[in-house]
């Protein structure tokens, strides 16, 4: 059987001043260095989701610039089209006028030719007549 005696009160002291004096030399230590690596784990969160916050910032700015970029391009696109139409229907224009001109030009010429032929049929009609004449008549002139 055991004996509570005095040992038993002085083991109960030892113990105390025990745990004291690796309160003071261990466990205190030991909390501050966790506490420190705490305020370090919870500082480099605050970092990294202020990384994370301003990544996402560059990225949205970067999305925006991109779509205005297209947007620009699409414009000026458009813009050169619209020129290159107006620029052909100018020269398209400017060839049909010209082919007006140049198909006045041969309808005039035509005329012209058609007319000088005319009076110069028209000047031998006698003869072509009094050649057909004595060719269908048979008679020698």
């Amino acid at each position: 059987m055991i004996d509570l005696n005095w040992t038993v009160s002085i083991q109960i002291v030892n113990f105390l001043v025990l745990i004291y004096i690796l309160n003071i030399v261990l466990y205190k230590p030991v909390r501050g260095m966790l506490n420190q690596r705490k305020a370090k784990i919870d500082g480099l969160e605050g970092s990294v989701t202020t990384a994370n916050r301003q990544i996402e910032e560059k990225n949205q700015a970067f999305d925006a610039g991109i779509k205005a970029a297209r947007m620009k391009g699409q414009s000026e696109k458009e813009a050169r089209m619209q020129k290159a139409m107006a620029d052909e229907q100018a020269i398209v224009a400017e060839i049909n006028a010209k082919a007006q001109k140049d198909i006045a030009a041969v309808k005039a010429k035509i005329a012209q030719d058609t007319d000088a032929v005319r009076v110069s049929l028209e000047t031998e009609v006698d003869a072509f007549a009094d050649a057909i004449a004595r060719k269908i008549l048979g008679r020698a002139a």
